[in-house]
């Protein structure tokens, strides 16, 4: 079956693309799997495809279980990547299963997601309910340990500052974004842009497929989402390190100068109070106004990374995440705008 041909035969098809998800697949499925019920059946009313992509643990055993025990589920394989690094492996995944998918609507959502109850069919309708050619939701960010908690609020603060979702919602501005950790679209207007295809060699797949959705007239509509799904994008910092050197330079527009403002406020929060205490020759009211201006640095601060949608203890961890953040930025930078090539999953790709 090909996006020409092919036809509707169900209501949604749920793609995952899994590269060596062996760890996060089981809950995953089973989360979607569940979403089941008499007036939204699987393998009566949606579809639900596994693609393994290459994987070399126990992805597709994984995946194979679920389908022998549940009508509806299917694994298949991701093509062979070629001409090798100028397609991004979860472009050629999400694209092979779209080809073979047969729902009206299309789901791509990650392998580390875990879907609430309803999820699923809450989403199609709030999709029609908007008339949105595209829907994607911002899930709620699972952070174990220090350096998760203290640097992924500090990205995503930044990301709520970039992409405001009230204007990435006007059909009048040309701001687009989505969160390819669940990215709902209709089959027509997928094929009607070229779906993962157009973007097949772009590492921001999500932010690129919404732009050209919005070029073509369609509306979007993005919003943060903790009562439908949750991720978990990194086991391990190494995990968070290699995934935002990925992506930090192509969210940003101006990473460096990013960084730089970020240096600003670990200057003021650290400096202001020493310049307090130590400096000798001042007045009174002086140690007063550096500690009253020390006080609006921290507000601006706890302000600004309160966007990221993170619990209270983490926001107020963030200032001791700077220093990586800042590292992650200008890495980054380094790896797209000087070495061309980021690596992923164990693969490089060229930028």
């Amino acid at each position: 079956m090909d996006q020409q041909s092919g036809g509707i035969e169900f209501e949604l098809s749920v793609i995952v693309p899994a590269r060596n998800e062996e760890i996060s697949l089981p809950a995953c499925l089973d989360s979607l799997v569940r979403q089941s019920g008499p007036e939204f059946e699987l393998g009566r009313h949606w579809e639900l495809i596994v693609v393994d992509d290459d994987s070399t643990d126990g992805t597709e055993a994984i995946a194979s279980e679920f389908a022998g025990r549940f009508s509806g589920v299917k694994v298949v394989h991701a093509p062979e990547l070629t001409p090798k690094g100028s397609v991004t492996g979860k472009n050629n995944a999400c694209w092979a299963a779209a080809q073979s998918a047969s729902g009206k609507w299309l789901l791509f959502t990650d392998a580390d997601t875990v879907h609430e109850p309803g999820d699923l069919s809450r989403s199609i309708a709030e999709a029609d309910r908007h008339h949105a050619a595209l829907l994607s939701y911002s899930p709620r960010q699972i952070v174990e340990g220090f350096w998760q908690r203290a640097v992924m609020p500090l990205v995503f603060s930044e990301l709520a500052s970039v992409y405001r979702m009230a204007e990435v919602n006007d059909p009048e501005r040309s701001l687009a974004a989505a969160n390819g950790q669940f990215l709902l679209m209709e089959r027509e207007a997928y094929f009607a842009v070229g779906g993962h295809r157009t973007v097949a060699d772009d590492v921001l797949e999500d932010v690129a497929l919404a732009r050209i959705v919005k070029q073509s007239g369609r509306l979007i509509r993005f919003r943060y989402a903790p009562e439908a799904l949750a991720t978990r994008m990194y086991r391990t910092t190494r995990d968070m390190i290699e995934g935002w050197t990925k992506n930090l330079a192509v969210l940003f527009p101006s990473p460096v100068a990013l960084a730089a403002w970020r240096l600003l406020d670990l200057a003021l929060f650290f400096g202001l109070p020493a310049l307090a205490i130590e400096i000798p020759w001042l007045v009174g009211w002086q140690r007063w106004a550096l500690m009253l201006l020390w006080i609006r640095t921290l507000w601006r601060f706890y302000a600004r990374v309160a966007r990221s949608n993170f619990p209270r203890g983490d926001v107020l961890i963030s200032i001791l995440g700077v220093p990586l953040f800042v590292l992650l930025l200008v890495r980054s930078t380094l790896h797209h705008r000087v070495r061309r090539a980021v690596v992923w999953k164990g693969r490089s790709y060229r930028t």
